[in-house]
Formats: C-alpha cells, sequence, structure tokens
C-alpha cells in the first residue's frame, strides 16, 4: 500500500529557508560536560555570526538513559551561558516540537517513505536490542533484505515485530566535512543499521537526519566520533533527495594524550565547574579555544567575551587536533576575569566564599575581597586564604625568620615590641593611619619596610602566604584585635 505523500509535501513546506540555521541537541542525562558545551558554543557562534538561528532540540529517544530534572540543567546552563536560543521546547517555533519524544509519529512515516523508496527494509529477524543498538548485525546474513513485497506484507499481517534497516546500496559513499574535507568509505563497511526500533521509536542516527532536514538546519557540528557514522547519513539524505548540510565535526577534549574526557573518570561537568570556583565567562572562553583559534589580526588574543567570539569566530579556526583540557590554563584564564572585574562585583560573588570561613561579621567581606581579588584564581580557594581572620591558626616560631626580609626571632621579637605601642597611639583606624604609621616606624628604626611589615603580617595572620600584606590585614583585623595578636607573637618569640 502506498502512503500519502500529501503529508510529505506538508512538512516539506513547512522548513524555513534563506538562511543559516544550526541545532544543539542534547540528551537530557544530568549534566553538561565540556565537550557538550563546546559544541552549544559553536553551533550558537556560527548561528551568530552568519545572522542565522538557533534551535535547542531536545533528544530524549534513548529513554533508558533519561534522567529527571537534566532538561532543567540544560536550559539553565545555556542561560547562565548566555547562549540563548530563537526556537526551541519552551519558546516553540515554525518547525516544533522541538523534543524528540513528540515527534514519535513522524519517524514512523518517514521510515516507511523510505522502504517505499527502496532504501530501507523491514526485518523481523530476532535481535536483542543490544545488538539493534550496537549495530553489529551480518548484512549478507540477514534473510529479511531480500523478502518480496508480499512476504513483508504477509509477515506484517500477521503482526510480527520488526525493525526497520537502512538498505546500504553498493560502491562507495564520498562526504564532505568543513573540517576534515573529503572523506570517501567503501560501502561494504557499512552496516544496514536499525532506524525504527521495535517500539516504533527511531534510533538517534535516524532521528537526527529527519529532524536537521524538516528543521531546515543548514550546518551540523557534533562530535568527530560521529564521522564513522556520516556517512549512512548521506545516503539517507541522498535517498529521500534532500539537500545535505554542512557537517563540522569536532576532533574531543581529552583529559590527557591518551584519555578522552568523560564524567565517568571524574572530569568536570559545566556545573562542576561553577562549584569549584570558575566564573561562567571564564570557563566559556576557555572552553570556545579548546580545539579553536582565531586568525589574522586576532591570532594571538585570547581573552574573548561573546560579541568578541561572535565576531571572531569563523570555521575554518577550528583543528582537526584533539585538544587537552589544562586545569592550569583554565586558572589563568579565571584569574584575568576574576581581576578585570569591578571591585563590587567581585566583593559580591566572593562574599559566600568569604563568608564560608569568616563568619564573625565584624569583618567586612567587602574589605577582604578587595585584598583577594589581585590574589585569587578560583573563588573555591578563598575561605581557606582568609579562614585566619575568624581565628589565628597555630603556627610556627620559625615562620618569623626571613632571609629576604633580613629577619630572624631577635629582630622579629624587636620589630613588633616597638610596632605595638605605635598602632596602639593610632586615633584614627584607617589603611591610611597603619600604613603611615608602619612606614614611619621603619623609618625611625632605621630598617627596611619589610624587616618590620613581615613580623607584623605574621603575628598577624599566623601564615606564610596571605592575600594583603601587614597593612591591610591589620585594618581589616580592627585595633584590638591586631594589638592582641602581635602581642601574642611577641610572647612566642620570647619563649
Amino acid at each position: 500500500m502506498s502512503l500519502d505523500r500529501q503529508y510529505f509535501e506538508e512538512m516539506e513546506a513547512k522548513i524555513p529557508h534563506g538562511k543559516v540555521r544550526t541545532r544543539f541537541a542534547p540528551s537530557p542525562t544530568g549534566y553538561m560536560h565540556v565537550g557538550n558545551l563546546r559544541t552549544a558554543l559553536y553551533t550558537w557562534l556560527i548561528a551568530r555570526s552568519h545572522g542565522g538561528t538557533f534551535i535547542l532540540r531536545i533528544e530524549d529517544t534513548d529513554q533508558g538513559r533519561l534522567v529527571e530534572g537534566a532538561t532543567d540543567v540544560i536550559y539553565r546552563t545555556m542561560a547562565e551561558c548566555g547562549l540563548n536560543h530563537d526556537e526551541g521546547p519552551d519558546v516553540g517555533g515554525p518547525v516544533a516540537p522541538y523534543i524528540q519524544s513528540q515527534r514519535r509519529d513522524t519517524y514512523g512515516k518517514y521510515a516507511k517513505l523510505l522502504v517505499e523508496l527502496g532504501h530501507a527494509y523491514y526485518c523481523f529477524c530476532e535481535k536483542t536490542e543490544s545488538e539493534e543498538d550496537s549495530g553489529v548485525f551480518e548484512r549478507a546474513a540477514d534473510p529479511c533484505r531480500d523478502l518480496s513485497r508480499e512476504e513483508v506484507e504477509q509477515k506484517l499481517a500477521q503482526g510480527l515485530p520488526y525493525v526497520i534497516r537502512q538498505r546500504i546500496p553498493e560502491g562507495t559513499t564520498t562526504f564532505n566535512d568543513a573540517i576534515f574535507g573529503d572523506i570517501t568509505v567503501d560501502n561494504s563497511t557499512l552496516d544496514d543499521q536499525v532506524l525504527l526500533k521495535r517500539d516504533g521509536l527511531p534510533t538517534y542516527n535516524f532521528a537526527n537526519v529527519i529532524d536537521d532536514h524538516l528543521m531546515g538546519i543548514t550546518h551540523v557540528v557534533r562530535g568527530s566520533e560521529y564521522l564513522a557514522s556520516a556517512p549512512k547519513y548521506n545516503l539517507l539524505y541522498e535517498a529521500f533527495g534532500w539537500e545535505i548540510p554542512t557537517y563540522v565535526h569536532c576532533s574531543p577534549v581529552m583529559r590527557d594524550a591518551q584519555n578522552k574526557m568523560s564524567k565517568r573518570h571524574g572530569d568536570p561537568s559545566y556545573e562542576d565547574l561553577k562549584a569549584e570556583g570558575y566564573l561562567t565567562e571564564a570557563v566559556l572562553n576557555y572552553v570556545a579555544l579548546l580545539g579553536w583559534s582565531p586568525k589574522g589580526e586576532l591570532a594571538e588574543q585570547e581573552i574573548f567575551d561573546l560579541e568578541g567570539l561572535v565576531k571572531a569566530f569563523d570555521i575554518t579556526g577550528i583543528s582537526k587536533s584533539p585538544a587537552i583540557f589544562d586545569r592550569a590554563k583554565l586558572d589563568h584564564f579565571n584569574a584575568v576575569y576574576l581581576r578585570s572585574m569591578a571591585a563590587e562585583d567581585f566583593a559580591k560573588v566572593a562574599e559566600p566564599y568569604i563568608r564560608q570561613s569568616v563568619k564573625d561579621t565584624r569583618y567586612d567581606a567587602a574589605a577582604i575581597a578587595s585584598v583577594l581579588q589581585a590574589r585569587c584564581e578560583k573563588l573555591s580557594d578563598i575561605p581557606e586564604k582568609v579562614d585566619f581572620f575568624d581565628q589565628l591558626p597555630e603556627y610556627s616560631v620559625e615562620f618569623f625568620t626571613n632571609k629576604k626580609s633580613k629577619t630572624n626571632p631577635e629582630v622579629s621579637l624587636a620589630m613588633l615590641e616597638a610596632a605595638v605601642p605605635a598602632l596602639e597611639a593610632l586615633e584614627q583606624w584607617t589603611v591610611e593611619s597603619v600604613h603611615d604609621a608602619l612606614i614611619g616606624l621603619a623609618e625611625k628604626l632605621e630598617v627596611k619596610n619589610a624587616t618590620l611589615m613581615w613580623p607584623v603580617r605574621i603575628a598577624a595572620a599566623g601564615k606564610l602566604v596571605t592575600p594583603g600584606g601587614a597593612v591591610e590585614i591589620c585594618y581589616i583585623l580592627g585595633k584590638e584585635e591586631t594589638v592582641r595578636r602581635l602581642r601574642a607573637g611577641m610572647e612566642m618569640l620570647k619563649g
């Protein structure tokens, strides 16, 4: 029985044409890993740099892998990153629905059309789901490939369960990728993949071809692991007589030279990186450069906001080589972004981290933030950097010895004995008054500033490394607490 072609003509009529259309099509599996975020970013950048349309599509046909609340993670991540979509499940659009499971009837019709066109066939063989999904299936050994039309209709009438498989032709298939160029494969290496499963749901490989065509997608961005499937996608487009989109296959993001990043191995998702104290802008900037580099006059530039990326982005800058995720490099980007923030903005993002260890509200979080900003690589480092404000840690008398500052226990004791009365005498406790008192004292004692500042800072903080110097730390601690700590230091030095 022939299919009603009017349905297909109506579907064709809905397809938008005339400008670049890209899609990000994640599976809702619970988190956005770095490679996924990069795909979303590149896809968004291609659309935006061409004045095109960016579409969000949810690919939920693999029901076994779905995680509750995962779609919310996708929406939240995209919104936080500024990757706004023009069409999608939440905003609608001309080619809705944008959730695969809601398009179920569509795939069945197109699978049957493909059978009618001679490029697919019903397969009634008993195969397990895992065999169907893995594609491990010897085409030559499939007796269903050569069933006559009458035999097929007879089996369908009996209600036998079936899958629909792609009929791979003889010969070779050549496809073009924007990054890898022309690739030719021998069709004998391609299996007759399942297009429609027994439950009536499509396989990923079939659904995304149908959806990409019906949504008018012009550029398909995905990981290079899908290069092996690209010839089968091409054959599907050709079988339907459809225009083939521009393929952009991106090489993987690696943990090191041998291993791809993966959640299973504890590699971070976008949410993990945020929790670890990285700024969204820094993560996006770094992820953009994982496998892409700007050209021309921008070739040396590293720092890009989203607007800058839109202007600079060009597919030809995407590399064939895998990119290695380098924590130290990400730390560098994050530090650059933290340092370039307005002081009040930094104070706002830093305060929750400061308050994790500085519970005493007498200590001003904004003042603490001001000494941290120039010395902070990521927000999650903050609590241990500033924990000494709440409580002076136990520290060793050896901390007072510093060759560069020309201090040892004897010198340090002398410095503290002079500093305490000088600080106690201050009527106003400001950064300037503390600074002037200590600098003036060093001059009077005829010692280098560092010779005085080192023991004051050690006694005030009890740490070798601190954000801020002696002046800022004393100012934040306040007069009473500073004097108390310096006296405790003197007692330790007297031993």
